[in-house]
This record gives C-alpha cells, sequence and structure tokens, in this order.
C-alpha cells in the first residue's frame, strides 16, 4: 500500500539569511576538503606566488593551511575578502566573458567561511607587518609573516555536521587534496608546492627552470617512467587570431601505447592553464589512440590547450572544473591531430628508416609502413636496419612467405616455406598449413609460432609445438619500434 503524501502548508516566500545563503554556495563549491585545497591554490597562483605551502591534519578535516609568497591582500581589503562576490579577478561582464584567471567568482573564500573556523594573515610589500583575520569575529589585529597570504581553515564542516557524515577516511581525503596540489603542479613548473600532512612531509616539487622545465616537473610528478614512455606533442590550428597566434594551440606529452594503464588516472587536459574534465577532449585524445589501443586500455597523457578566452566559457560550473567551448568541432580537431600526430612518428619507423633529406611522406600507418618497406624479391620480412631473428637463427618471415602456398615462393633460408611452396606447385589444389611441412622440432624455433589467420585485422593467430599464440599486432609493432628508439 503506497503512502499518500499530504501537501504542506503553504509558506509566504522569504529571503534567505546571508549565512545560509553562504552555506547553500559552500554545498556548490566544497565538496571535500581537497575542494578547500583547489580554490585556495588557484587563488595563490592568481597573487602570483612562486612557492606554495599545503600543510594538513587528518586527511584536511581538522586543518588546511596554505600558505603563499604572492602580493598579499592589503588590510582595508582583508574583511571584503571574506564578503561573498567580491573579487578583484574581475569588474565587468567583459572581464567575465575573456577570464585568464584562476579564480573570479569571489565565492570560495565566503563559503569556506561559512562552514568552518576560517583566519586570514596577510601582508603586501607596502606594510610594515602582517594583519590577521579571524573569520568567525572580523577581528583584524596585527600579526607577523612575510610577504604573501596565509589561509588557515580549521573543523572543516563544523557548521554543517551532516556533510562530514559524507567524508572517507583520513587516508582518501589526503589522497584527493594531493591530487589536487599534483594537477596544478603539473601546469606550473614555474612554482614549487610542499605539501605535510601531520607534521611529515607528504610530497614536494622544487621548482623547474630552463627550457625543459615542463618535462621535468612531468618526471617530478607523474615518474620518470612516463617521461621515458611517451613522446612530445605540438600542434597549431591553421587560423589564427588577430594578434597573429594560432587560434588553438596544443602541447604537451602522450604515452605511448605501451604505458596504457587500466584506470584513466593519468589523463590531465588543460585549457588555458585550467585543469579540466571535458567529454570533447577526453574522446578527441581517446580517438587518436583507436588504432594502437584495445579493449578498456587507457592511455595517458597531459595536455595543454591555449585557445582566445572569448571562446571558452569557464563560468559553467560551481567548481570550473567543466568548460564549454564555442566550437567544440574545431578544439576536437585540434587535440584529435596533435596526439595522432605525434604517435604517427614512431608507428611509421620514420625515424628510423626516412633520411632527413627525402622528400617521401611519411607512411600513415604501421600497415602502410609494412607495404612501402617490404623487400621486393626476397620471401623474407626485415625492416630496414633492424634484424628481426628469431630465437633458432631464422628470420621473422614476411606475411607473404607466411603462406606461400597462395604465394607461390620459398626461401631457402626458410625450410618450412620452401616445403610449403613445394608442395602448392605439385599439388595447387591443396591448401598446404604450416603442419604439413615443420614438425614439432622447426616449430620450437619460432617462439611465437607460425602465422595461421588474421583476427579482425587486430590480431594474428599463430600456432607453436605448445598451442595456439594470440598476438596483438599493433602492440608487436609498438614494441618494437619503442626499443629500437631506445637503442639509439
Amino acid at each position: 500500500m503506497n503512502a499518500v503524501l499530504t501537501p504542506s502548508p503553504r509558506r509566504p516566500i522569504r529571503e534567505l539569511p546571508d549565512e545560509l545563503i553562504s552555506q547553500i554556495a559552500a554545498g556548490e563549491v566544497v565538496e571535500r576538503p581537497a575542494s578547500v585545497v583547489r580554490e585556495l591554490l588557484d587563488n595563490a597562483l592568481d597573487a602570483g606566488a612562486t612557492q606554495i605551502t599545503v600543510r594538513l591534519l587528518a586527511g584536511g578535516v581538522r586543518l588546511i593551511l596554505v600558505e603563499d609568497d604572492g602580493v598579499g591582500i592589503a588590510r582595508e581589503e582583508l574583511a571584503i575578502a571574506l564578503k561573498r562576490h567580491a573579487t578583484s579577478k574581475i569588474a565587468s561582464l567583459q572581464d567575465l566573458e575573456a577570464v585568464n584567471t584562476m579564480g573570479f567568482r569571489g565565492e570560495a573564500l565566503a563559503a569556506i567561511n561559512s562552514i568552518a573556523d576560517m583566519s586570514l594573515n596577510s601582508r603586501t610589500d607596502a606594510a610594515d607587518h602582517a594583519w590577521q583575520l579571524d573569520g568567525r569575529t572580523g577581528e583584524l589585529q596585527p600579526a607577523a609573516r612575510a610577504r604573501g597570504t596565509t589561509v588557515e581553515v580549521r573543523e572543516l564542516f563544523y557548521a554543517t555536521p551532516a556533510r562530514r557524515k559524507f567524508l572517507k577516511t583520513d587516508a582518501t581525503e589526503l589522497a584527493h587534496c594531493i591530487e589536487a596540489v599534483r594537477r596544478h603542479a603539473l601546469v606550473r613548473p614555474d612554482v614549487g608546492f610542499a605539501i605535510w600532512h601531520e607534521g611529515k612531509l607528504a610530497e614536494q616539487w622544487r621548482v623547474c627552470a630552463g627550457s625543459a622545465a615542463h618535462t621535468q616537473r612531468l618526471a617530478d610528478v607523474l615518474g620518470s617512467e612516463f617521461a621515458d614512455q611517451s613522446i612530445d606533442v605540438l600542434y597549431e590550428s591553421a587560423s589564427r587570431r588577430a594578434d597573429g597566434r594560432p587560434a588553438v594551440r596544443v602541447w604537451g606529452r602522450a604515452g605511448i601505447p605501451d604505458a596504457a594503464r587500466a584506470r584513466a588516472d593519468q589523463q590531465f587536459a588543460y585549457v588555458n592553464g585550467r585543469h579540466v574534465r571535458d567529454k570533447v577532449l577526453t574522446h578527441a585524445a581517446r580517438s587518436a589512440y583507436q588504432d594502437v589501443l584495445h579493449g578498456n586500455r587507457q592511455p595517458v597523457y597531459v595536455l595543454f590547450i591555449e585557445m582566445d578566452p572569448a571562446r571558452v566559457d569557464v563560468n559553467v560550473h560551481p567548481t570550473k572544473i567543466e568548460v564549454r567551448f564555442r566550437d567544440s568541432r574545431e578544439v576536437h580537431q585540434a587535440v584529435h591531430h596533435a596526439t595522432h600526430n605525434a604517435l604517427a612518428q614512431p608507428r611509421s619507423g620514420a625515424a628510423l628508416n626516412t633520411p632527413a633529406d627525402s622528400d617521401a611522406a611519411a607512411p600513415s600507418s604501421s600497415l602502410e609502413f609494412f607495404k612501402q618497406n617490404r623487400p621486393a624479391a626476397q620471401s623474407e620480412w626485415a625492416q630496414p636496419a633492424i634484424n628481426f631473428v628469431a630465437s633458432g637463427g631464422h628470420r621473422v618471415a614476411d606475411f607473404e612467405a607466411l603462406w606461400p602456398a597462395w604465394k607461390g615462393t620459398g626461401n631457402a633460408a626458410d625450410p618450412a616455406g620452401a616445403a610449403l611452396a613445394a608442395g602448392a606447385e605439385a599439388n595447387p589444389g591443396h591448401r598446404t598449413t604450416s603442419s604439413d611441412a615443420a614438425g614439432p622440432a622447426e616449430q620450437g624455433d619460432w617462439p611465437l609460432g607460425r602465422a595461421l589467420a588474421q583476427l579482425q585485422g587486430i590480431y594474428i593467430l599463430a600456432e607453436n609445438a605448445q598451442g595456439l599464440v594470440i598476438i596483438d599486432m599493433h602492440a608487436a609493432h609498438e614494441r618494437i619500434v619503442y626499443e629500437r628508439l631506445k637503442s639509439q
């Protein structure tokens, strides 16, 4: 029996108290401690900080302290900074439509102050000393510190205890906080970051300088394995802005197929320096890997998209994690071409086999490379400058040599191939297989076996002494070319 809902008595329309309005806004902006860390990092970077220190207790639930060496906040502006919709980032609709700062709404500090115990400690170059503002009482008093700002947030969600029940363990919340700092660290190698938890240094990334600053920061944050198994990405669209710069510029690094992971936890996309999650960017990058990644394997990449701020709307989500492009197709094509072109170079083998002064166009795929570099008068397959020899001493045969019964060719260096060819001439109607000519001893010389069929244009079905072998031809080719590039 369904319960009957009785309508509640009508209530008059009235304005909400300011504190309740801020708490509602906080529910949109602050989901967990990592949300606070992200907002405070945005403000620190907008202030021109070169060193940012984050201190946490209990995964950020008991304490979040973010200290920077930016320009600071003047004494008379400290109290205003905690008011709703108070910001120095924008002053008009034109500024909002072309915002180029990390923060711009002026809601973060007010929202955080409404659900936690908060204080601001800041000093500018012109001030004799710092000033500290208590967010609860509004009391302002002198303090000591160098130029910059310290924001201290204690007992997150103490004013809304129900929200605390949705938080995870301290370890989980700490991991989210570290991830928030990592996302900022990847795009700003000119800034040093340090994370302390319970008085212990959890992570630290020092300032990187020079032409290889971004590459060094990627290696520091994501590990040397990512740096070793990724390639540079650079693409500029043909269309130009009024100032002559490309309408869309994409750069960064994309992981080779061998670096793919089971989870999409190393996919970072930035639009004008802002980390975003966008389906257009994700689909564009993923589509560039469609020929070399299969199943649920996820590519790894760090891509930076630069474009006219007026052509992207960042004011579509309270946490600023989503954006809307004026021309999604243009951005999609730019990201796809940038990633695909970067992956095409090692796939094609042009770096190994095409002279520097050659006018020949690079093959567009692995299959094209095989066709262009296959020896015309021989049945063996050997890429130029790479000698592929199986464990038994036999060269790896060309695809045509794997089915010589149809091609009518043989090779003295390949007894099985010669036998197959002879059998085909003696009995054209008989479809000879590798097992007709090669016994278990000869098959043992081929660790991956002899090819029987090609499946879906992706896999090779082979047979060896132990049984059937399924080979991903794209992944095998990528591994061969990658190992060759490493050895040079």
